[in-house]
């Protein structure tokens, strides 16, 4: 049986395992960090193609029993005045609708399913190198362990270490936009859940969606500099609550009381994208997610990829007769609809891209929604899903 390497047990990491081994391959994960991170991280929103994905590997109820489904979005314009109500993704399908959540639960969830599979996770094993063998590949850890395999699949984020050793020199790049996540129960007008409120303001963009219990989620995107790097290491979030409030309240619209009414837990980040092009193989050694195509936040899509990405190599490597074809095939299937979303969710980010005027949610290129719905089914082959043996 082949044996398969994973470094990294976040999202991609974890559903690439579950996927690998639900089509009947060795897997064993190794997570740098001490434990599943289940604090770490803001909020995202999985797409109905992410559903699917999840749906696939037989980890929906792993996740609905998360956050809160989306159903529809309003869009609001710099006066507050509503352009657009319209339904979200595949918002009649209950298993397949958009869903809020925290990115650390939705990280602990898909580990903990990987641990009752009996998927191998070890957690604290920090890689320091790769070296591809002509017969297998051996991953070095910082506590002296080694890890040999027949593949090694790189699911370790936007500083991956995988990335660096395949292609020296590809870093990520700043998109043009930081970006901030907070929370508050005083929102000062709660709205229904159920749905996304999106504003396009004159200074920032601003999304609020609010639970069951009446929490508000919210993020601001703003253009400019980029947030300091020792701004991010030491953050001050009362300050940049301050200076978002200040930056919002020039508008008419909900945003600035919201932000006004968090706590101190904001968050922030700069959003950042991998170059287009960059190589996501070499020898025994792919890379995934993140690491391999992150995006700017603007279309909403890193961890719905993401889980494209481990159904499709998954049925990738067992619908073909060698790992070279299968890897091949992978790649002819995900960087053309990868490399598009990275494209127009950067676009949005630097203001070289409007969303359009009817408020659908920006999304990705798609193969055609028949081709992405046949390429992640699971009981479909890969090799007869029109175009993908071209």
């Amino acid at each position: 049986m082949t044996r398969i390497l994973v470094i990294g047990g976040g999202i991609a990491g974890a559903a690439t395992a579950l996927a690998l081994h639900k089509a009947g391959f060795d897997v064993a994960v190794h997570e740098a960090h001490p434990d599943t991170a289940g604090d770490i991280g803001a909020f995202l929103t999985l797409a109905s193609n992410g559903m699917r994905a999840l749906a696939q590997l037989d980890a929906s109820d792993a996740v609905t029993a998360l956050g809160f489904p989306l159903r529809s979005m309003r869009v609001l314009d710099d006066q507050g005045g509503e352009v657009a109500h319209v339904p979200l993704g595949e918002a009649d399908d209950a298993l397949l609708r958009y869903r809020c959540l925290r990115r650390g639960e939705l990280s602990a969830a898909l580990q903990a399913e990987v641990v009752r599979r009996g998927i191998g996770l070890s957690h604290g094993a920090r890689l320091v190198s790769v070296e591809n063998g002509a017969d297998e590949v051996t991953a070095r850890f910082a506590d002296g362990s080694v890890a040999t395999g027949d593949l090694l699949i790189g699911a370790d984020g936007l500083n991956s270490i995988i990335r660096r050793s395949i292609a020296p020199g590809a870093e990520p790049v700043y998109a043009g936009q930081s970006v901030f996540y907070g929370y508050t129960r005083s929102a000062p007008a709660a709205e229904e859940t159920g749905h996304i409120t999106m504003v396009r303001g004159s200074t920032a963009a601003f999304g609020c969606a609010v639970s069951p219990d009446g929490e508000a989620y919210w993020f601001a995107r703003v253009g400019g500099q980029a947030v300091p790097a020792e701004e991010l290491a030491h953050p001050v979030p009362s300050r940049w609550r301050e200076q978002l409030v200040e930056l919002l309240r020039h508008d008419p619209t909900p945003a600035a009381g919201i932000v006004a009414a968090s706590t101190d837990g904001i968050m922030a980040t700069n959003a950042t994208e991998i170059p287009l092009g960059t190589p996501w193989r070499s020898g025994r050694t792919l890379i995934v997610g993140d690491a391999a195509h992150a995006a700017s936040p603007a279309t909403g899509q890193g961890a719905s990829m993401a889980l494209e990405d481990a159904v499709i190599l998954a049925k990738s490597l067992r619908d073909t007769p060698d790992a070279d074809s299968a890897l091949s095939l992978y790649e002819a299937c995900r960087r053309p609809r990868v490399e598009h979303n990275i494209t127009a969710s950067g676009e949005i980010s630097r203001g070289t891209r409007t969303p359009p005027r009817t408020g659908r949610a920006p999304s990705p290129q798609r193969p055609g929604d028949d081709t992405l719905a046949r390429q992640l089914d699971w009981d479909v082959d890969m090799n007869a899903v029109p175009g993908n043996a071209d």
